[in-house]
C-alpha cells in the first residue's frame, strides 16, 4: 500500500489550532494539560486497537460493541465503588428519583450510540479519520458554546478554530484525492 505524503501534512495546522484553543482557554492549567495529554495517548491507543481488532476479527461495528460491552461492564463494576458512593444519598444502592433513573438510561443510550459511531467510523475509514472527526466536534462544541451560551471566545481561540477547520478540510481533500487515484488505478488494471 502506498502512502500519500500530503495526507499527514494537515496535522500541522490541526495541532496548532488545538494548541491555540487549549492555551488561550480561560481555564488553562499545567495539570489540566498533563491530563489532556494522557487522555490523547490513551484515546489514540484505543482507536488504533479498535481498528486493528475490527479488521482482525472481521466484524462490523455492532458485533464489536456486542463483545466489548460486557468486558467494559466487568471492569467498571470493580472501579465504580472507588469513585462513586455505593450506599446512601446519590449511591448506587441508595434512593433514586424518577428523573435520576431517566438520566441514567438516557446516558446509557447516548454512550451506546457514541461507541457504535466510533466503531463504525474507524471500521469504515481509519483511526486517523475518526480523530479528524473528533477535532471537528471539538470546534463545533467551542462555537456552539460561544453562540448558544455566550461563552467567551478570544481572537486567538477563533484563529485556532479556523486553523483546525482548515487542516480538517485539507486532510479531507487529500484523503478523497487519494481514494480517487486508488480507484482509477484499480479500473486501469486489466
Amino acid at each position: 500500500k502506498t502512502i500519500n505524503l500530503l495526507v499527514p501534512l494537515p496535522q500541522v495546522p490541526i495541532t496548532l489550532g488545538v494548541f491555540l484553543n487549549s492555551y488561550y482557554d480561560v481555564k488553562f492549567s499545567v495539570l489540566g494539560m498533563a491530563f489532556a495529554t494522557l487522555g490523547v495517548l490513551v484515546t489514540s491507543l484505543y482507536q488504533v486497537w479498535v481498528g486493528a481488532k475490527q479488521h482482525e476479527l472481521q466484524v462490523n461495528s455492532m458485533q464489536l460493541l456486542y463483545y466489548q460491552a460486557p468486558m467494559s461492564l466487568a471492569m467498571l463494576l470493580f472501579i465504580i465503588p472507588f469513585f462513586e458512593p455505593v450506599f446512601g444519598e446519590g449511591g448506587i444502592f441508595g434512593p433514586w428519583t424518577l428523573s435520576a433513573v431517566i438520566m441514567v438510561l438516557l446516558s446509557g443510550i447516548i454512550a451506546f450510540m457514541v461507541n457504535l459511531s466510533i466503531y463504525w467510523i474507524i471500521g469504515n475509514t481509519s483511526p486517523v479519520t475518526y480523530n479528524m472527526f473528533g477535532h471537528f466536534k471539538f470546534c463545533i462544541t467551542l462555537l456552539g458554546g460561544c453562540l448558544l451560551f455566550k461563552d467567551p471566545l478570544s481572537v486567538n481561540q477563533g484563529l485556532g478554530i479556523v486553523c483546525t477547520l482548515l487542516g480538517i478540510l485539507a486532510y479531507t481533500h487529500f484523503k478523497l484525492s487519494e481514494q480517487e487515484s486508488n480507484k482509477s488505478k484499480l479500473v486501469q488494471r486489466p
